[in-house]
């Protein structure tokens, strides 16, 4: 199932979504775009069956779409 070093796939997720948006996705999709990888990473990185897979799926997408936002309001609130 998922191990706790599993976890680095936020970061990764991350790193691919701001790939993306420079790319010129626009960044209204980007926890969409999150919550997919996450799905994808899930389901046949993990290695596990499709309902664990997509449970664990959506919680790697989701925390990386938190995480984005997260830090982008934190770092408004700076200024």
């Amino acid at each position: 199932m998922f191990e706790i070093y599993d976890v680095a796939i936020i970061p990764l997720i991350l790193g691919v979504v701001e790939l993306f948006k420079r790319a010129g996705l626009p960044k209204k999709y980007s926890p969409f775009l999150a919550v997919i990888l996450g799905l994808l990473f899930g389901i046949f990185y993990l290695g596990t069956s499709i309902k664990q897979g997509i449970i664990v799926g959506l919680m790697l997408g989701l925390s990386a779409s938190g995480l984005y936002s997260g830090t982008k309001n934190m770092a408004k609130s700076d200024k």
